[in-house]
């Protein structure tokens, strides 16, 4: 039999914050998947191991799950006063196909550090010790972000003391600044209100805050939907039915959202937007067996990513709960008691995370500056994935 051989790329599989991904320098793909399209989707379905109807993606470098089924593509930005270009690839576990609607908040700590490493930032702005400020264009929004990535010796510092519920080991730590982090043109409430009446045929009507900051998000109340805001995983992805009530309350929000012209065109955009619930802070314990006080936070968020209940927090939806708790009124800011803040610590089904952002009103609208979150990154293994020269 006539079979092309494997082909090796150069990649490099990180963690960043509470997600894995594997991570290429645009430059090392071959010729026809430096640019979008086709062949370039078909190359990282096979590095990660889609389309899977087993749902293991056992034969690539996923690991079955929305944090790590992912891709990064790292370049030379093209952007002035910006360090790199980042592109970020959703892989679906067992479609085929790749969302590129959104960014990653979680594998953004990984992307200075990687770009660092693969000789993308000019050395001049590396120090031998200290901090080496990223200026990252992220491409998939179009927004600038900001990563304070520790020097060592003239080369990234991984290893350290900093903690991130939902990481076994230590890390060193990442400052990730998310600038003007509404996604998307427009209003940062599409809708033009803090709060919606979000009908749901066949499944009810919500009050719900719809936010595009960080990542396009549904935000509506635990209670409302027969939660406490302290379910884990096994809770909810475990029950076939809610997950099935979550995806249609997530599609009719991105319909009502502006993101898609008709609800069947939900399914192709599995990435954005995400769907979370909120609640006041309560005691609950985490996933790690850890006893979250309610005292320690201020509300207890929990948010579902690509269909399923996410073990952590994602990124993105992290900035898009400091946003939405930033502005009076959201269902985010009400569970945490209402209020101004520049600043919210939440719950999650692994523990605790504290975020800052800045919110003002600018020609009538409430507008996102910034965002701010600390998180972690450390190179797993590098080298080359291998993938069959037919498969894309």
């Amino acid at each position: 039999m006539a079979h092309q051989p494997q082909i090796k790329i150069p990649a490099t599989y990180i963690r960043g914050g509470t997600s894995k991904g594997v991570f290429f320098r645009l430059q090392d793909l071959p010729e026809r998947c430096q640019v979008p399209g086709e062949a370039r989707d078909q190359l990282l379905l096979r590095v990660i191991g889609s389309p899977d109807p087993y749902g293991q993606q056992i034969d690539g470098m996923g690991g079955a799950t929305s944090s790590t089924s992912k891709t990064v593509i790292v370049a030379k930005s093209e952007q002035p006063e910006h360090d790199v270009d980042y592109l970020f690839g959703q892989v679906a576990i067992n479609k085929a196909f790749v969302d590129w609607s959104g960014n990653c908040g979680n594998l953004t700590a990984a992307v200075g550090a990687f770009a660092i490493s693969g000789g993308l930032v000019d050395p001049a702005r590396i120090p031998d010790n200290g901090i080496c400020t990223v200026r990252i264009w992220q491409k998939n929004i179009g927004k600038t972000i900001i990563a304070h990535v520790p020097i060592t010796n003239g080369e990234v510092q991984e290893t350290g003391d900093f903690e991130l519920d939902g990481v076994t080991f230590p890390a060193a730590e990442v400052v990730i600044e998310f600038m003007d982090p509404a996604d998307g043109e427009g209003s940062m409430f599409p809708t033009g209100n803090v709060v919606d009446d979000l009908e749901v045929p066949g499944v009810g009507t919500f009050k719900a805050t719809m936010i595009n900051s960080g990542i396009p998000t549904i935000f509506v109340n635990a209670a409302d939907i027969g939660y406490t805001g302290t379910e884990l995983q096994k809770d909810i992805n475990s029950d076939a039915e809610a997950l099935a009530r979550f995806e249609t309350m997530r599609a009719y929000g991105a319909l009502k959202m502006g993101l898609i012209a008709d609800i069947a065109e939900a399914a192709a955009r599995q990435h954005t937007p995400k769907i979370a619930f909120v609640a006041p802070a309560t005691d609950y314990v985490a996933s790690s067996g850890k006893t979250v006080a309610a005292g320690d936070i201020d509300c207890c968020v929990r948010a579902l990513s690509m269909g399923k209940l996410h073990h952590a927090m994602m990124g993105t939806a992290s900035v898009a709960i400091a946003t939405a708790a930033a502005v009076p009124g959201t269902l985010v800011n009400l569970a945490a008691g209402g209020g101004q803040r520049e600043a919210v610590t939440f719950g999650h089904p692994s523990g605790t995370l504290r975020v800052g952002a800045a919110a003002e009103i600018v020609g009538g609208e409430w507008t996102a500056t910034k965002a701010v979150m600390s998180r972690s990154a450390r190179v797993l293994m590098e080298g080359f994935v291998r993938v069959p020269g037919d498969a894309f």
